[in-house]
């Protein structure tokens, strides 16, 4: 697995690095009844490209700490019937369509600037953008013998399209197994029009195999939530994958943050699709007793094989 992060300053690296790990663990054991799973994981850091210190633990609002409770976590079809981008995504979608249309995207813009500034920076600065996707191609190179599975949360996940399309061009044998994108703000008029600017039509990248697409119905960042409509099939027919979630991340406080890292890391969707990608001595309890009448591919391969 090889994670990449999303908007604004972070916590050290090493921190960071661990949290994410302990976060898909978590999700693994809870969901899918790994005890104890290992999977090697490498995490693409590059917020000190954009701050000079790293956040502090007294300015670090948001830790990972694990959900409360025992047995398998909240699935998208036990999300909310209304959600915020229930309600704003129809706007937005007519916000959008005039965007992509006239190719000025004031509201956009004015988002972007105010909101995520780590992204406005990246479309205005070649040079940042230059080293954030470095990075990421060169722990994808290190690993193009093995099975990658890319998870990229928020930011992260432009960052990772584009070094995707890149590499099509620029290195047409280097393969993903499963994109996953987590809070990926892909459906924004502004990002779909520089992706076209950059890398033509948008179409589903030919490098990667699967494209599963997370997004917590509040979670204002996804507010397009789904992707499919705007991005084509890859030229083998690969798909987006919609899948909607529920982002559970509770801050110290109690105050919920829909579009936190560890909340996806966390769902069960996500740990649908990373539990091929882990080993366990033995299962924390059998399937039934950990998840009911849930069914987990995962386990019933481990138990087929």
């Amino acid at each position: 697995m090889i994670g990449i992060h999303g908007l604004a300053n972070k916590p050290p690296a090493d921190e960071k690095t661990r949290w994410w790990k302990a976060a898909i663990a978590e999700g693994l054991n809870r969901n899918e009844g790994l005890d104890g799973p290992e999977f090697l994981f490498e995490f693409v850091y590059w917020a000190d490209l954009r701050y000079d210190m790293p956040l502090s633990e007294d300015e670090n609002r948001e830790p990972y700490r694990p959900y409360e409770g025992a047995g398998p976590l909240p699935t998208g079809e036990e999300s909310p019937t209304t959600t915020a981008k229930d309600v704003l995504s129809p706007v937005y979608a007519g916000i959008d369509r005039l965007e992509e249309a006239t190719g000025v995207t004031l509201v956009d813009d004015l988002i972007l600037e105010h909101r995520f500034d780590d992204l406005w920076h990246y479309h205005a600065e070649q040079t940042f953008a230059r080293k954030v996707r470095g990075r990421l191609i060169e722990r994808l190179k290190r690993y193009r013998h093995h099975r990658i599975l890319l998870v990229a949360h928020s930011m992260g996940s432009v960052i990772a399209y584009d070094v995707l399309r890149l590499l099509e061009r620029e290195d047409p044998s280097l393969r993903v197994e499963h994109l996953v994108t987590a809070a990926a703000p892909l459906g924004l008029a502004k990002v779909k029009l520089k992706f076209k600017a950059e890398h033509g039509t948008l179409r589903v990248p030919n490098n990667v195999a699967a494209w599963t697409n997370l997004a917590d119905g509040e979670d204002v960042v996804a507010i397009m939530g789904a992707l499919d409509a705007d991005y084509t099939p890859s030229d083998t027919g690969v798909l987006v994958g919609d899948r909607r979630v529920v982002n559970g991340y509770l801050r110290p406080d109690g105050e919920p943050n829909h579009h936190k890292s560890y909340g996806y890391l966390r769902t069960p969707e996500f740990s649908r699709v990373a539990c091929p990608y882990a080993v366990t001595s033995h299962r924390a309890v059998s399937r039934t007793e950990h998840l009911g009448a849930r069914p987990s591919k995962c386990l019933d391969d481990e138990a087929a094989g």
